[in-house]
Order: C-alpha cells, then structure tokens, then sequence
C-alpha cells in the first residue's frame, strides 16, 4: 500500500504545480488567442484543484498523509514550473508535455491499485485519466 500512496502523492504534488503553472499561464497569456487560452487555462486550473483535492482524499482514506506543503510539491514533482515569459503556444506545449507526464504515471498507478485489488483508487484514477487524455487530444489539435 505504500507504494501506491507514494505514487498518489506524486500526484498530488504534480497537481498543485501545474494548479499554479495554469494560473500564471491565464494571468501572462498574450496575442490574438487570449480569450481563448485564458478561459481555457481557468478551465484547466479549477479541474486540476478537483484532482488534487480527490487524490489527497483517497490517500487519507488509504490512511496515508498527502503531501500539503509547497516544498514537499516541489519536492516530489515530476513536472516543472512555468518561467512567466512563455508565449501562447510554448504554454500549450509545456501542458501537453505535462498531461502526457501525468498520464503514463497515472497509468503506473492504476496497475499498482489493481494488483492491490482496490477498485475505488483505479475507479478515480481512470476517470482522472479519461479527462486528460480528451485534453490531451483537443491541445494536441491546437499545434497543426
């Protein structure tokens, strides 16, 4: 069971950077796509703080602890901060290369909580991952 709270935490902190990653992108976004990306990255933000917060449940109920400190986040990540100065498209990009991260490790993650035989984890994890791969495909149509 420790091997999947840590795999959950990993996301956890994944999610709370890209939450701020999305933020500084709809407050920094410019050019003739603005109004387009900034509510699209709103959009993004408030569904990654609604993974967040249900990850860090399911850990709880798992009788783990799940990380809930900006250093640990960073810590633990395995994405990166945004820099402030991205243009649109570098924005797209970088949360592409971000939801395809988080996708293969929710994938591991799955495996992990069906050898464990814990339905309600793989339950959340697919409809997490069912989401970002739509995500992934409507984004990915935003670089032809």
């Amino acid at each position: 069971m420790n091997k999947l709270i840590d795999l959950l935490n990993r996301e956890v902190a994944n999610f709370a950077v890209l939450y701020t990653k999305l933020h500084q992108f709809h407050w920094n976004v410019k050019g003739v796509r603005f109004y387009q990306f900034h509510a699209l990255f709103e959009k993004l933000y408030d569904e990654v703080t609604e993974n967040m917060d249900v990850v860090a449940e399911r850990i709880l109920m798992l009788e783990g602890q799940p990380l809930s400190t900006l250093s640990d986040f960073l810590k633990f990540t395995t994405i990166k901060e945004g820099l402030g100065n991205e243009s649109d498209m570098q924005m797209i990009n970088q949360i592409i290369y971000d939801f395809t991260t988080i996708d293969e490790e929710l994938k591991e993650a799955i495996k992990v909580a069906q050898n464990l035989i814990d339905e309600v984890t793989v339950d959340i994890l697919i409809g997490i991952d069912s989401a970002l791969q739509k995500h992934l495909w409507m984004l990915k149509s935003l670089e032809k």
